[in-house]
């Protein structure tokens, strides 16, 4: 049975009740599981060096930096762990940028804990995780050619708009560096904030970070 399996597991978040959780729930899916926790790039890159996984569940954001970075790595030092992305970043945002770096599965930590305990099972098993949000999402872009870089979606002057308020000018600054009117400016900030489902400056840089910047 794989829940009698021996599996090492690395739980890698900068949130102690975060890392404490899944400990619980790891333990109570499986008799035999060694788990370590992690909570730095410094100490995730130190035990997947030193000891031999079989799973990572990495978070997105830590003080250090964007996790994925670190995701070729990874892969190097350990090219048959799996890597379960564990964020409560939106995965009909980002989830597929981090399965074209290389991992292998994306669960929101929104999740019940059957759900988790489900990501877990299959992708020990299967090798591979993705919810039927991802599937579909999957399948849609393939069907209608469409980019998995949700930054596409943007227009040109969306797409100039957005960059400028990453760089963290204002309203009235931009419009005065585009000569266009504040309220201009304001409808073109919704509708990014729109076409991207997101809601504040800081997911506008996340978005940023791992679509745009990283490529």
């Amino acid at each position: 049975m794989i829940k009698d399996s021996e599996y090492s597991f690395l739980v890698a978040d900068d949130h102690s009740i975060i890392r404490n959780g899944l400990c619980l729930l790891i333990n109570d899916t499986f008799s035999k599981a060694k788990v370590t926790q992690t909570e730095s790039f410094d100490d995730i890159l130190r035990v997947v060096k030193d000891v031999k996984l079989d799973l990572l569940i990495l978070d997105i954001n830590f003080p250090e930096g964007n996790s994925l970075s670190l995701i070729p790595t990874l892969k190097k030092l350990q090219p048959s762990m799996k890597i379960l992305i564990f964020t409560s970043y939106d995965e009909e945002v980002y989830a597929l940028r981090f399965y074209s770096a290389g991992v292998d599965g994306y669960l929101s930590k929104l999740s019940s804990p059957d759900q988790i305990e489900h990501a877990l099972l299959t992708i020990l098993k299967e090798g591979r995780y993705a919810s039927d949000t991802i599937k579909n999402k999957i399948l849609n872009n393939y069907l209608f050619n469409k980019s998995a870089n949700p930054l596409d979606a943007l227009s040109d002057r969306e797409m100039e708009i957005a960059k400028l308020m990453v760089q963290g000018l204002g309203n009235l600054e931009i419009s005065n560096v585009l000569n266009l009117k504040s309220t201009t400016v304001s409808t073109y900030k919704s509708r990014i904030f729109e076409k991207l489902s997101i809601d504040n400056l800081s997911a506008l840089i996340n978005v940023f970070n791992i679509h745009n910047i990283l490529n």
